[in-house]
């Protein structure tokens, strides 16, 4: 059986596999119907994406989202979530690059959300930044460390399965030892780097694993039978087609 995180309690709920909504709220979101794309996906766990924005934090992806005329404030989008979140509903605080991690942590701290958040970054030194800024976060580290899905286009894609064929021999130890150090709480791994290797490296040593980003039921029943603790997925439907339950 895998776990759940319980923000009321810091305890951790039984769940056969979590459900976490990516791009539920985007940088061009107005937020009125976030309340409805929330309950759709049956999510336990919700990512949200930020960027520095000159002083100010905002949601964005990479950088073409901070090209939007009216960008989404990070507090805006955290006060949104605190008003229509369940209280069992945790999220993913993903930074997409680095030096605004206190900043993010202050504002989850004025939120009121600290307790039910897991910061994630493919920066360890950015993981090392927020728990020096709070130590009693968790920390999710992101691999590999891409700026853009190289699998999905034809003319990266032969290169990048070489590449990624490399990592699958040597995550499973880089993940423990980032485990063991005490840099990260949980590994957030890109789908198709995810082996019954990583998920013994990562069950040993006590952290969580997610996969991203899978809208393919079928695999999301694969990575479901090799254990990880959740999927991130963008169609809050991947879940029902494959038979996960909620």
């Amino acid at each position: 059986m895998l776990h759940a995180f319980d923000s009321d309690h810091g305890q951790r709920a039984n769940v056969t596999l979590r459900r976490v909504g990516h791009a539920i709220v985007r940088a061009d979101d107005e937020l009125e119907s976030l309340s409805d794309r929330l309950t759709a996906g049956g999510w336990h766990m919700v990512e949200l994406d930020v960027l520095a924005l000159g002083e100010q934090l905002v949601v964005a992806h990479d950088a073409s989202d901070l090209t939007h005329p009216r960008p989404l404030r990070f507090a805006d989008a955290l006060a949104a979530l605190r008003e229509h979140l369940s209280p069992e509903v945790g999220l993913d605080v993903d930074l997409k690059a680095r030096g605004f991690e206190h900043a993010v942590v202050q504002a989850l701290r004025e939120a009121g959300l600290l307790q039910r958040t897991l910061i994630s970054s493919m920066h360890p030194s950015s993981l090392r930044a927020a728990r020096v800024a709070e130590p009693s976060l968790r920390l999710g580290l992101s691999v590999p460390r891409a700026r853009r899905d190289h699998l999905a286009h034809p003319v990266t894609r032969p290169v990048a399965l070489l590449a990624l064929a490399a990592l699958r021999r040597t995550l499973p130890r880089r993940a423990a030892a980032a485990l063991a150090s005490g840099l990260a709480d949980a590994i957030m791994a890109h789908w198709a780097v995810v082996t019954p290797a990583l998920v013994t490296a990562v069950r040993d040593r006590g952290g969580e694993l997610y996969a991203w980003t899978v809208d393919d039921p079928r695999r999301v029943r694969e990575l479901e039978a090799l254990g990880v603790t959740g999927v991130i997925s963008n169609d809050p439907s991947v879940f029902g087609r494959a038979g996960a339950p909620a």
